[in-house]
């Protein structure tokens, strides 16, 4: 086996590799080429600090790596680690997370982020043996575009961009990687933004993707609350995508206001995750 970065390695095949390694995972995956080279973009992927495992030419495992600044720390994400069926069992996720801890520690990472299905205890387990620590934890919820029925209260507006300063001091978690400010910032002719304003203050907004269905963002200012502002910028929302499905996902655990805003609108916890980190160099 033959361990590199991805450096030389093109999209196309990279999509590849991860539909394969991914082919039985628990949630489905199957990601048009469009949708990965989105989320690859979204999610900040640096392709230096990727690391494959190669069987003569072929891409059997990698790590995908995302880097950014998060909260004044360099802080690398993983995008996502997949092995191919037939090559698991081997050591190779095991000899990919220790070349990929040796770049992340030469260029002074100072954290690693992950996510993880809850059901998933054996990759839980192995996490934690590599230093990993649960941080928080993640519920996720979706709902059939037919079933949501929707009454709006208050007339929503789409804007072009969304003051991230303002929106901030709306938010009662900080929005996980992959709905962050900056991976909305990363792709934004995907994304729809909406908010709804009270005598002329914005008191609340929402962020889709109008392609996928997917709600990264969805708030309000604590002193406009339970007035319906939040169903009304739903409601925009929801005519803002082709999505059969519309989802919100990793919505911090406990949030009680939220997931009791979701489950009666119709919407289903269908999986939750753990946020794990890893301090490097500590």
């Amino acid at each position: 086996m033959i361990y590199h970065t991805l450096e030389q390695i093109n999209l196309r095949s990279l999509h590849d590799a991860f539909l394969l390694a991914f082919s039985d995972y628990q949630v489905p995956m199957s990601l048009s080429f469009t949708d990965f080279e989105r989320m690859m973009r979204g999610r900040g992927l640096v392709s230096k600090f990727s690391v494959g495992a190669f069987d003569g030419e072929k891409l059997v495992g990698f790590s995908l790596t995302g880097l950014r600044l998060q909260n004044g720390f360099l802080t690398a994400y993983d995008i996502a680690t997949g092995i191919a069926p037939g090559f698991r069992r081997q050591g190779i996720s095991g000899e990919v997370f220790k070349r990929e801890m040796a770049i992340l520690k030469s260029n002074h990472v100072v954290q690693y982020l992950l996510e993880v299905l809850k059901e998933n205890v054996p990759a839980i387990r192995l996490y934690q043996r590599q230093g990993f620590q649960i941080q928080r934890g993640f519920s996720c919820f979706q709902i059939d575009h037919r079933r949501l029925t929707l009454r709006s209260q208050y007339q929503a507006e789409k804007i072009a961009v969304i003051n991230w300063g303002q929106a901030k001091a709306f938010w009662d978690f900080e929005p996980s990687w992959q709905n962050s400010a900056a991976s909305v910032s990363a792709t934004p002719e995907e994304f729809v933004n909406v908010v709804v304003r009270i005598h002329g203050e914005i008191a609340g907004y929402g962020i889709s993707d109008s392609q996928t269905g997917n709600i990264p963002q969805l708030a309000v200012s604590p002193q406009f609350r339970r007035l319906g502002i939040g169903t009304s910028i739903l409601a925009e929302l929801k005519t803002s995508t082709v999505a059969e499905r519309i989802r919100v996902l990793n919505i911090e655990e406990p949030n009680d206001t939220v997931i009791k805003f979701l489950t009666v609108l119709g919407f289903e916890n269908y999986v939750s995750q753990f946020e794990m980190i890893l301090h490097i160099n500590d």
